[in-house]
Parts: C-alpha cells; structure tokens; sequence
C-alpha cells in the first residue's frame, strides 16, 4: 500500500486545504473544533458551500454531482474537512439515502430526489431502529399494507437523529409478515409532513436534544416512493449501514480532539510543571496517536480497495476502533478538565468553556458505540465475515 502522496495529490490536499480554511466561516469551524452546538442554518449554509463548489457529494455518480475522484482522493476530501473542523455534508442525505437511491432507486425516483438530496433542500432522517429492534434491526414491526396505490403504514421509529429539523424520512418497514426477518422488509420514503406522523423529542443525558421518537398512525404513503423492489429493503439497508460505518471512523475528527487534549494540558498545571510534563500523561497521549495511525492505515486499506457497491465487512473494524477511540479521546478530555468539568454552561464561574463542553461532549459520545450497529454486532460480523469462525 502506497503511504505517500503523488505530487498531483498534493496540490489536490493543498487546494482543498486552502478552500475549507477561506471559504466555510470561521465561527461555523470555530464551534465545530471547539465542540459547541450548530444550528441547523449552520449545517445548511456548509452544505450548500461545499455543493456549490461541487464538494458535497463526490462519493455519488457523475451524472448526480459526483466526482470521479480516486479513493485517494475521497480520503483526502473527508480528511482534510475533518481537519478543518468543517461540518461534513448532512450525513442522511450524502452519505445514506442518496447513494442508496442512485444504486438502487429508479430513473424516476432519482430525477425527483437526488438533486435536492445533494444540495440540502431535502433534510432527510433515518427510521431504522425501533424500540424492540435496534441492534436487532431486522426484527422491526413498523408495518407498511399496499392499499391500491398506496402504502398505509402504522408503527414507531425511536432514536431518529435531527428529525425535529428533517423533511423527509426514508423508512425500513415490514411489508410481509409472514416471511422471515429481512425477507420481508422494505424501504419507503415520505414526508414527515404527512398526516399520521408524530415526532417526539428525546432528551439526552448530555443535556441537548439531538434525537426522536417517531410515531406512525395510517401514515398513506404514495407506492412510487417505495426504493426498489419490495421486500428488498434488507439488501438496501446493509448497503447503506456499510457506507455510514465508513464514515463512523472520524480519524480527522480525532486528531483535532487529541491536538486540543495536547493545548489543554500544556496549560494545565501538574507538580513543578504542566500535565504535558508528567511522562504517564504523556505516554496515555502518544498511545492514542499511535492506535489513530494504525486505524487511519487500515481506513486507507479499506477505501483503496471498492468491492463494485457491495458492503466492505472490514467497514465494521473502522467503525469499532473508530468509535473506541473518539470515546477515548472524549475521555482524555475530561480528565484534563478535572474537576472543571463539573460545571454545564455556567458563565459566572471561574470553570473555563472548554472544560465545561468535555463533560456533556463525553457523555455524548457513549452513542458512538452504538450506532449504525453497536460494537458488539460490529464483533459478531467481524467474526463470521472476516475471520470465519
């Protein structure tokens, strides 16, 4: 495997580099780096930056806004806006729905929905898990009955992220209750506006509502916004969870968090020096960085390598060791902040912001484990898929 770059690769890193720096505004950066709440005008305005510039969706086909780039290339565009601290392209919409419909959705569906799913006039959500199917996703009961040309769908869908901000959702439903688990599941896309759809926040244990409860009741949902073939929504599911598992990794994400763990600790002060000095700390923190190599080397093994639209099972190892080390990462931070980080958004204390951002940010990141299929599932595919046993 190749480790360093052409020098073609470099003037593409360096153009990008210099796009992210000048052309996303620093206070949308600044709150990404530091760890402070977007907006959702936020998320929209980077978007549709980084989509006017053709930054958006290099991932998808050519015809639909994508690049043509070389998987070298695709690592460095997300590496370097990770880097940046520039809000990445809304996850549902770039990374999720959008490809599944270019892969699988018709002619039709693809003319109507790509378009606005590239430049952000579509905020979409994800009604996957289910209060009894979550790891378990394929046990879900949200059911969906064809009723002439429509679906009727009746069911909940729990932890849907950012949904209170979404105008579409693309939905796993059950329609045929009598086959077995993924045989019998399909994917619908539909407006939250729809009659019979209910969204319910959710408050986290960091504080923030990030996400919902999503209930539907005789939802009628048109049969030509039903992706693919019926009862094939499994096969779409994996695909798409596969590409989200990619994206999980985070090693940019990570660096910026370990560099500032290093600013934090060479002002903290410990004995005759400062935590930095302490060769234990020290060593905790070289550890980190040399797991993050290890995990960014074996990222670049795995997007080198496309398998023709199939899921990578080696997407599972990134997403495990991904999400350990932003948990870890988290870690380092509070415990930097110490006692600092006791304090939430209390402006009249002596607590610095940054420490008082490291305890909700740790707690939230508990999640990263869990989602997009937890670590525990991540093993057992790991286990079957890659090892054989």
């Amino acid at each position: 495997m190749k480790l360093a770059l052409s020098p073609d690769e470099v003037t593409f890193r360096d153009e990008l580099r210099e796009f992210y720096r000048t052309k996303i505004p620093a206070e949308i950066r600044d709150r990404v780096k530091y760890g402070r709440e977007l907006a959702r005008e936020d998320i929209v305005t980077t978007h549709r930056i980084l989509n006017e510039h053709g930054l958006a969706v290099p991932k998808w086909p050519v015809q639909w806004g994508g690049q043509g780039w070389s998987p070298m290339q695709l690592h460095i565009w997300e590496d370097e806006m990770q880097l940046a601290s520039v809000p990445e392209p809304l996850t549902f919409n770039a990374q999720m729905i959008g490809p599944v419909i270019a892969q699988f959705g018709s002619e039709e569906l693809k003319q109507r929905f790509l378009p606005p799913t590239a430049n952000l006039d579509i905020w979409w959500c994800q009604g996957f898990s289910e209060p009894d199917a979550g790891s378990d996703l394929a046990s879900l009961r949200t059911t969906a009955v064809r009723d002439g040309d429509s679906y009727i769908v009746n069911g909940q869908k729990i932890w849907t992220t950012l949904a209170q901000y979404a105008d579409w959702i693309f939905c796993l439903v059950r329609t045929d209750p009598n086959a077995k688990k993924q045989a019998g599941i399909s994917m619908l896309l539909f407006d939250v506006n729809t009659p019979g759809v209910t969204i319910r926040p959710i408050k986290l244990i960091d504080g923030h509502h990030e996400v919902n409860e999503v209930f539907f009741e005789n939802v009628r949902v048109p049969a030509d916004q039903l992706v693919g073939e019926e009862n094939m929504g499994w096969t779409y599911a994996k695909f798409l969870l596969g590409n989200e598992r990619t994206g999980i990794t985070g090693v940019g994400r990570t660096k910026v968090k370990l560099g500032l763990a290093k600013e934090y600790a060479t002002r903290t002060k410990s004995g005759g020096g400062t935590l930095m000095d302490d060769p234990v700390f020290a060593a905790r923190v070289a550890e980190l960085e040399n797991e993050l190599l290890a995990l960014e080397l074996t990222l670049m093994r795995v997007v080198s390598q496309p398998l023709d639209g199939k899921p990578n099972p080696a997407s599972s190892v990134l997403k495990l060791r991904g999400t350990e080390l932003q948990q870890a990462a988290t870690e380092l931070l509070m415990d930097i902040a110490g006692p600092d980080a006791l304090p939430v958004h209390a402006a009249d204390i002596a607590s610095p912001e940054w420490a008082q951002i490291t305890g909700p940010t740790y707690l939230n990141y508990r999640k990263t484990s869990i989602y997009g299929g937890s670590n525990e599932v991540q093993r057992t595919i790991i286990a079957s898929t890659i090892l054989g046993l």
